[in-house]
């Protein structure tokens, strides 16, 4: 006759174990955001669109060609904003800096999306180049964040009115008639002044001559190439 075998109670499986965040986890997170931004490509909620109110005008095929053009340009800079963005946010000591500098890439999301928007009303797209545009930027903002918040924010604010010059020029360059783009672009110039003035109340200290100068060049070919490609 054979003994019964004693039943033994399954064991419990095992809690999962945390894992420590680690030192590269801020960076991943970042390269995170920019993936993401880079795969909406625009898309989202915000703000209604400001040009959405103006009727849409006939264009001759040149008009409409230089303003895709000039679009194209404020896209790809709307790219590097957020790349610049994410890069300060990524070496910032202040919790209030890097809050501050994520807020404004937020609200300039919505500048991003009408971009997009008037874009594929206009028959085009945005830069083939875009994740060089973010890439790029990305170090650069992560380079001037090294220097400090105060630095950072100055770089913030450089970088802002250096943006409402060139919205200014692309305004002067559009055709009268075409309201919907104007409007966007009015909308977008006096978000990156008072982004501007913000940077500046929280502290930022003023950007070196031999930097800005740079910052100009280095726009100059983004927006060289963001206008052809």
């Amino acid at each position: 006759m054979s003994t019964p075998k004693s039943h033994v109670p399954p064991r419990p499986a095992a809690a999962p174990v945390g894992r420590e965040p680690g030192p590269v986890d801020p960076l991943l997170s970042m390269v995170g955001r920019g993936l993401s931004l880079l795969a909406e490509r625009g898309r989202g909620a915000g703000r209604r669109n400001p040009g959405a109110a103006k009727p849409e005008t006939e264009l001759a095929p040149d008009e409409r060609r230089h303003v895709a053009g000039l679009m194209r340009i404020n896209h790809a800079g709307e790219i590097a904003a957020q790349a610049l963005y994410h890069g300060q946010a990524l070496i910032a000591r202040n919790p209030q800096t890097r809050q501050h500098l994520l807020e404004a890439a937020r609200e300039e999301h919505d500048h991003l999306r009408w971009c997009e928007e008037r874009l594929r009303e206009l028959g085009d797209g945005p830069s083939k180049l875009e994740p060089l545009w973010y890439a790029g930027s990305f170090a650069i903002g992560a380079l001037a964040g090294l220097r400090g918040d105060r630095e950072s924010l100055g770089f913030v604010q450089e970088t802002e009115h250096q943006v409402s010059e060139h919205l200014g020029e692309h305004l002067a360059q559009l055709p009268e008639a075409d309201g919907r783009s104007r409007a966007i672009l009015e909308t977008m110039r006096n978000d990156e002044e008072r982004h501007g003035q913000e940077a500046a109340d929280a502290g930022g200290a003023p950007v070196p001559a031999p930097v800005r100068g740079l910052m100009r060049q280095v726009a100059r070919v983004m927006k060289f190439g963001a206008y052809r490609l």
